[in-house]
C-alpha cells in the first residue's frame, strides 16, 4: 500500500502557527539571521514544512484529520509549557523589584507611632488566630466544635476556650462597635447623596453667580472713546512660594501678564526660600519682569516663622496695602488665566457682604501616573460639587488656599492672618463667616496648577489637610457657639463642616474597613453585612466619579485607594485632635514644574503682535516678553537622588487584610474574602511605594 500523498495546506497552516508561537514566546522579534537559524531547527527537529505550496493544494478540502489535530495539540501544550516555564522567572523578577525597594529604602527611621505599634499588635494577634483557625480547620472542629469537658488534648482545650471567650465578651462589643460605624457610614453616604442632588440640580437648571459688570466688554467703561482706568479696583497680587526651583518662573509669569491696567494692580513675589541660590534666581526673575514695566517686588523674611501665614500676615502688614481694595493669593505652581482678574473682581461690584471668589483648580498632569488619576477623581468632586453647592446655597465653603480673591477689608475685620494652625485658608474662612460674610465660588473659572506625583509627597499633603482641621476645631468651637450668625449657621459648621466631613469620614472609613472588617473574620459571631463591604461603598464610588466621568474605568482602584488613605487621614485626624507633635508639620508638597510654560506661550501664539498700552491698559495676551519664557536658561542645582520608601502602617495593615482573606475563605465568606484580598494587595503596593512617580 503506497503512502498517502503529503498535505502541502496542513504544512502551510503549520508554518504559519509555528511562526505565531515563535512570536509569543519571544519577547522581542527575532532578526532575520535568527529567524532563519530558528526555522532551520525546528524544521530538522519537527516536521519538513519548507515544500512549496502547489496550485493544486489550493482546491483541497479545508477539512482537519485526526493527525491534524494532533499536531494542534501538540502545538498548544507547547504554548503553556513555555508559559509554565516563564513564571518562575517572572516570579524572582517581581521578587527582585520587592528586594530592590527594601533595600533601597535606607533613610534613617523615623521614630515609632502609637498608632503603628498598635497596627503591629493586631497583626500579632491575628497571625496567632490565623493560625489556630487552620488548626482547627483540618482537624474538623470548624464542623463540629468541641466543648471543654470533651477535650482530650490541650490545643482543643484552647480552641473550646477560644470558642466561648469570643461569643461571650469579644463579638458583643464588636458588634455594638460594628453598628455605629454602620450609622456613621450611612450619615455620611445620604450627606454625599444630598451633595449630588444638589450638584444635578445646578446643572440641569444652569446656576451660577452673574456678575454685575464685565470688564471683558469695556463700551460702559470708555469715556470720549478712552477706557477709564479708574473704573478699575486696585488689586494685590501675591505669591507665596518657599524654594519653589520648579516652578517660580511660570507662575510670576502668569500672574505678570494679568489684562489689567498695570498702574491698578502690584505684585508681590513673597520667598520664604532658605537656598540662597533659589532666592537669587527669583531675585532675578523679579528683576526681569520689573525691566518690563510690571509693577512688581521682591521680600524675603529674616525671621521665617509662621509658615505661609506667617507669609502672608507680614506682606500685609506693609504701609502701601492701604491703597488696595483686594488681594488675589496664587501659590507657587499657580498659573492663572490672563483674564482671571476679569472674570473675578466684577463678582465684588454691588456686593458689599462678599469676603471672597474662589476658582477652581485644573490640572495640568492629572494622567500622568494612576496615582495623579485618582486624586483628579477626588479634586473633582470637591470643587465640583462640595464647593460649588455650599457656595449656592450657603455662601459658604472653606477656602482653598489659592486661586481666590479677597477683600482686604473682610480680612482686616476678620482678625487677618494667623499661625496657630496648619490651615490658615480655613482658619480666616470660618472667623470670616462667623462676621457675617460670604463667599462665591466660580466653577467656570480655572486656575491650572500641579498635583503631587509621588505618593511621599501626597501622604505628607493629606496630613497636613486633615490634621490642621481638628486643630481649628479645638481652637474655635467656643467661638462657634458664641457668634451672632444664625443656629442653622452654627449647626453646619459644627455638625457638617467639621464633624461629619472632617472627623467621622476618617474616622468610620479606617476603623470599619481596616479594623473590624478584618476583625470580624476572627469574630464570626459580629456580623458585617455584604452591602456595607461591597454594595454601598460601590454606589458612592460611582457618584464620586460623576464629576469627572472620563475616570469610570478607574472606580475599582479609587475604591481600594480610598481606604488606603484611610489610615493616613485617621492619623492626622487623631494627631490634631490631641495635639501630638506631627500635625504642626508643615511640608512645601514637592513640586515638578508639569505646568510647563507651553501653557503660557500659547497665549503668544493666539496674539503675536507687540505689547499694546491702549489707555494705560497692557493687553497680557499680546505680552511679547512672554516669548522670551522659553528661551530663558533654567538654572537647576542637582539634587539627592530620591530612593523609594517603605510605609510600615501600610504594609503592616496589608498583611492584616491579607490574613483576614485567609480566615474568610475558611468560611467561604466570597464577597469578604475578595474585598480583604484586594484591599490587602494595594496596602501592599502602597506599602512598597508602588503607585505614583516611580524613581530608582
Amino acid at each position: 500500500m503506497s503512502p498517502p500523498p503529503p498535505n502541502y495546506e496542513f504544512q502551510e497552516w503549520w508554518n504559519k502557527e509555528r511562526f505565531k508561537a515563535q512570536g509569543l514566546l519571544s519577547p522581542y522579534p527575532s532578526p532575520p539571521a535568527a529567524a532563519a537559524a530558528v526555522d532551520a531547527s525546528a524544521d530538522a527537529a519537527a516536521v519538513d514544512v519548507s515544500t512549496p505550496t502547489t496550485p493544486a493544494a489550493a482546491g483541497k478540502s479545508r477539512g482537519r484529520s485526526p493527525r491534524q489535530l494532533s499536531w494542534l495539540l501538540l502545538l498548544r501544550l507547547h504554548h503553556s509549557a513555555a508559559i509554565l516555564a516563564s513564571l518562575p522567572s517572572r516570579f524572582l523578577t517581581l521578587l527582585r523589584t520587592a528586594a530592590r525597594r527594601i533595600s533601597t529604602a535606607t533613610r534613617r527611621p523615623s521614630p515609632v507611632s502609637r498608632l503603628y505599634r498598635l497596627i503591629r499588635a493586631f497583626l500579632v494577634l491575628a497571625v496567632v488566630l490565623l493560625a489556630l483557625e487552620l488548626v482547627a480547620y483540618f482537624k474538623g472542629w470548624h464542623f463540629s466544635p468541641p466543648s471543654y469537658a470533651s477535650s482530650a488534648e490541650a490545643l482543643e482545650i484552647v480552641y473550646a476556650n477560644w470558642l466561648v471567650i469570643r461569643a461571650r465578651y469579644l463579638a458583643p462589643p464588636v458588634q455594638m462597635m460594628v453598628n455605629v460605624c454602620i450609622v456613621l457610614f450611612l450619615v455620611q453616604s445620604v450627606d454625599r447623596v444630598v451633595l449630588v442632588l444638589g450638584f444635578i440640580y445646578i446643572r440641569l437648571r444652569g446656576v451660577k453667580p452673574v456678575a454685575a459688570v464685565d470688564y471683558g466688554s469695556q463700551g460702559d467703561l470708555e469715556v470720549g472713546g478712552a477706557v477709564n482706568v479708574e473704573d478699575y479696583p486696585m488689586v494685590l497680587l501675591q505669591i507665596p512660594m518657599c524654594n519653589e526651583r520648579e516652578v517660580y518662573q511660570q507662575s510670576i509669569a502668569a500672574v505678570c501678564i494679568q489684562d489689567w491696567p498695570r498702574e491698578r494692580m502690584l505684585i508681590q513675589v513673597l520667598d520664604d526660600s532658605d537656598d540662597m541660590d533659589v532666592q537669587n534666581l527669583i531675585k532675578a526673575e523679579v528683576q526681569k519682569w520689573q525691566q518690563k514695566g510690571v509693577r512688581i517686588l521682591y521680600r524675603h523674611r529674616l525671621i521665617r516663622t509662621g509658615y505661609k501665614a506667617g507669609n502672608l500676615k507680614s506682606a500685609m502688614s506693609c504701609d502701601y496695602v492701604k491703597d488696595y481694595e483686594f488681594v488675589a493669593i496664587f501659590d507657587a505652581d499657580f498659573q492663572p488665566a490672563p483674564d482671571f482678574l476679569k472674570k473675578t473682581i466684577p463678582h465684588f461690584k454691588g456686593n458689599d457682604d462678599l469676603a471672597l471668589v474662589q476658582a477652581r483648580w485644573a490640572f495640568v498632569n492629572k494622567d500622568e501616573n494612576l496615582l495623579t488619576r485618582l486624586q483628579n477623581i477626588n479634586l473633582s468632586f470637591h470643587f465640583e460639587v462640595e464647593q460649588q453647592v455650599n457656595g449656592i446655597f450657603i455662601n459658604f465653603f472653606g477656602f482653598n488656599g489659592t486661586a481666590g480673591v479677597w477683600r482686604i477689608k473682610a480680612l482686616e475685620e476678620s482678625g487677618g492672618w494667623l499661625e496657630r494652625t496648619t490651615v490658615e485658608d480655613m482658619d480666616i474662612a470660618v472667623r470670616a463667616h462667623l462676621c457675617g460674610w460670604k463667599f462665591i465660588f466660580l466653577n467656570d473659572v480655572k486656575c491650572l496648577c500641579e498635583l503631587p506625583e509621588s505618593y511621599e509627597a501626597y501622604k505628607k499633603q493629606q496630613h497636613r489637610w486633615h490634621s490642621g482641621p481638628m486643630q481649628l476645631l479645638r481652637m474655635c468651637f467656643l467661638d462657634i457657639l458664641r457668634s451672632k450668625v444664625s443656629f442653622s449657621k452654627k449647626a453646619n459648621l459644627i455638625f457638617l463642616f467639621f464633624l461629619l466631613r472632617k472627623l467621622i469620614l476618617p474616622f468610620y472609613s479606617f476603623t470599619l474597613f481596616c479594623i473590624i472588617l478584618p476583625l470580624s473574620m476572627f469574630l464570626p459571631e459580629a456580623h458585617l453585612p455584604a452591602w456595607v463591604v461591597c454594595y454601598v461603598p460601590g454606589l458612592m464610588s460611582v457618584i464620586s466619579i460623576l464629576p469627572a466621568p472620563r475616570s469610570f474605568p478607574f472606580i475599582v482602584p479609587y475604591l481600594l485607594f480610598e481606604n488606603t488613605m484611610s489610615v493616613t487621614k485617621f492619623n492626622a485626624m487623631i494627631s490634631g485632635l490631641f495635639k501630638f507633635g506631627s500635625s504642626y508639620e508643615w511640608i512645601v508638597t514637592k513640586k515638578l514644574g508639569r505646568s510647563s510654560e507651553a501653557d503660557l506661550v500659547a497665549y503668544v501664539e493666539q496674539d503675536p503682535e507687540p505689547s499694546i498700552e491702549d489707555g494705560n491698559i497692557h493687553r497680557s495676551s499680546s505680552e511679547s516678553g512672554l516669548a522670551e519664557l522659553n528661551k530663558l536658561e533654567v538654572t537647576k542645582k542637582a539634587g539627592k537622588t530620591r530612593r523609594n520608601r517603605l510605609y510600615r502602617k501600610e504594609l503592616a495593615l496589608a498583611f492584616i487584610l491579607l490574613t483576614a482573606s485567609v480566615r474568610s475563605l475558611l468560611s467561604a465568606q466570597g464577597i469578604h474574602f475578595y474585598f480583604l484580598l484586594f484591599q490587602g494587595i494595594t496596602f501592599l503596593a502602597v506599602g512598597l511605594d508602588l503607585i505614583g512617580e516611580q524613581v530608582s
